[in-house]
């Protein structure tokens, strides 16, 4: 599949959220490997949301998070379930959107740019498979527009992925 990001440049942020969807189909449906899918998820986010200094996933292993495809700086290898936005997030099966992280209790810093974060936990057949993690340098960056199309880019993943198999 070949991505063409010029039109990005010209579109609002909705335009951009929905053609991130789009690009997300796209790429889906013609790859079947879970580990090349979420890499790449990684990076189609990137690519079509601005302001981001971090993207990606980490994979519920017992009780931790190990870290998954991701774009960005090196990131903390593991985190414990209840600790931290991450953590919390799995644990509490809910959206995180964190205006500020140093406000928030326990908060683990893996990149000391980052300043706020968008956590969705992705959850399928009732059962936690790990968290997409958005962070930025920039305070109270995260929209609630943003989390409702990250909650559908979470629902596209798992119409595709086998996360059994990750």
């Amino acid at each position: 599949m070949v991505f063409k990001l010029d039109p990005i440049k010209k579109m609002t942020e909705e335009e951009r959220l929905k053609y991130m969807s789009v690009l997300l189909k796209g790429q889906l449906s013609s790859e079947k490997d879970p580990l090349a899918n979420l890499s790449n998820a990684s990076a189609i986010i990137m690519a079509c949301v601005e302001r981001l200094n971090w993207a990606g996933f980490y994979i519920l292993r017992g009780e931790e998070l190990v870290l998954g495809p991701f774009q960005g700086l090196p990131a903390c290898n593991r985190i414990e379930v209840g600790k931290g936005v991450c953590g919390t997030a799995v644990a509490t099966r809910e959206v995180q959107l964190v205006p500020d992280v140093h406000q928030f209790p326990g908060h683990i810093a893996c990149d000391a740019a980052s300043n706020s974060e968008l956590v969705v936990p992705i959850v399928k057949d009732d059962k936690v498979y790990g968290v997409l993690d958005l962070d930025s340098p920039e305070k109270g960056r995260f929209t609630e527009r943003e989390k409702e199309y990250f909650i559908k880019f979470v629902n596209i993943l798992n119409e595709y992925i086998d996360w059994e198999k990750i």
